[in-house]
């Protein structure tokens, strides 16, 4: 391989600016996401739906992902990742807006609402990786769970100012429009410092448009591989993020209150492992720490449902979020190993990976009106153990190491770019 993955060099103050642009991506897109999930007992109930209905209506984000994902590398090319990041930041504000009016009127509204949440929502997490994995290489460290840390981090502030607002009795609509309201503020503007986008390459070294690139990353097994590892990580985050509440509330016959918190709990959990994972990661290696921790998510899980009171159900979305942290972040460091190739191959495993969101919804949904919502999550540990057999996929690829950016340096690429 030529040497595709050579880095421009930046100041330390530059990479640190955009490091900074891709946190406040990631808490964006968490707050999005949370300001919404925390809401969906109050939508259920008002919209009157069984287990089976809400999982086809929660069917919509993952459609809309799913429609997005395949193409998102294509956009990227066209684009770049801060343009992108600020488009589908617009149009999830515009889904929110949609979905807190709409559900007043009744479904339809609420279907087209998160069908254009979960597009936004798919292309944005292409783009915001992508630069994850960017700025991760001119660190020359793994940092990439903590920005996915940033994501839990958002889901949390959402999730909690969600119970908030249940508890002081505001409405969905309020809510939600407030939401969009920041979202549609904050991140186009702290997007700006992010990092110009490398210039793709292939193999050879030369220029490559970005068809061929993207389609051929879907011949790769290991792509393919860390795709389906990251599915079932999705798939367990995914339906803590869907279900947890409405199980607490179902299952235990919790309040929505207390519902809404053992949400937070379950988020709260993963921002602190994505924190301090890199450590870990740095220290054992990618993957006998995900390995570890699927084992973990397992016993969570089981402890979630077959607890015989609330609190010790607190304590197993606890170990179940834990668990689940490291997965889908080490999947996109994965995919993102060669910078040429990233967005393409981050492309093609986020695809892979959201369909856990396509098919999760209405199969949790379809097991919970048969054997309970809580019980149906028990679902989640068989594609746990399928991700602890695929993890040696993961294995870093060997790339041509970042080049350092000293002062020097600086100054010729300032010189070169006018910076």
């Amino acid at each position: 391989m030529s040497d595709v993955a050579a880095l421009t060099a930046y100041s330390p103050q530059r990479i640190a600016a955009a490091s900074r642009a891709t946190y406040a991506a990631f808490i964006g897109a968490g707050f999005a996401f949370a300001s919404w999930a925390s809401r969906i007992p109050q939508v259920r109930s008002r919209l009157e739906l069984s287990p089976a209905h809400l999982g086809l209506v929660l069917l919509a984000i993952a459609a809309g992902s799913v429609v997005a994902l395949p193409i998102s590398g294509l956009i990227l090319h066209r684009l770049n990742t801060r343009v992108t990041v600020t488009v589908m930041a617009f149009l999830l504000s515009a889904a929110l807006c949609i979905v807190g009016v709409g559900y007043l009127g009744g479904v339809v509204p609420v279907l087209v609402g998160l069908f254009l949440l979960g597009f936004a929502n798919g292309a944005w997490d292409v783009a915001m990786n992508v630069q994850g994995a960017d700025v991760e290489r001119h660190l020359g460290k793994a940092i990439m769970p903590r920005y996915h840390a940033g994501f839990s981090l958002g889901t949390v502030f959402g999730a909690l100012i969600g119970a908030v607002m249940i508890a002081l009795s505001v409405p969905v609509t309020a809510h939600l429009v407030g939401a969009a309201v920041v979202v549609a503020v904050v991140v186009p503007l702290m997007v700006r410092q992010f990092l110009p986008d490398p210039v793709h390459l292939d193999v050879d070294g030369e220029s490559n448009s970005s068809a061929p690139s993207t389609l051929a990353r879907w011949r790769e097994p290991r792509t393919l591989l860390v795709g389906v590892f990251v599915l079932a990580f999705a798939f367990s985050e995914g339906t803590g993020n869907d279900w947890i509440s409405v199980a607490l509330i179902d299952g235990y016959h919790a309040e929505a209150v207390v519902g809404t918190l053992g949400f937070a709990v379950f988020l709260t959990a993963m921002t602190v492992a994505r924190w301090s994972g890199p450590g870990l990661l740095d220290r054992y290696g990618r993957v006998v720490v995900v390995r570890w921790l699927a084992l973990v998510a397992v016993v969570g899980l089981i402890l979630f449902v077959f607890s015989p009171n609330v609190p010790l159900a607190f304590v197993g979305a606890l170990l179940w979020g834990t668990g689940t942290s490291l997965g889908f972040p080490v999947g996109m460091s994965a995919a993102a190993d060669d910078p040429a190739a990233a967005a393409g191959r981050v492309s093609v495993v986020a695809s892979i990976g959201y369909c856990a969101f396509l098919g999760g919804p209405p199969l949790i949904g379809f097991l919970g009106s048969r054997v309970g919502v809580l019980h149906a999550l028990t679902a989640v540990a068989v594609l746990l153990a399928i991700a602890m057999m695929l993890a040696n996929a993961l294995r870093p690829l060997s790339v041509t190491a970042p080049v350092p950016t000293t002062e020097s340096q600086v100054e010729v690429d300032r010189s070169a770019t006018g910076r």
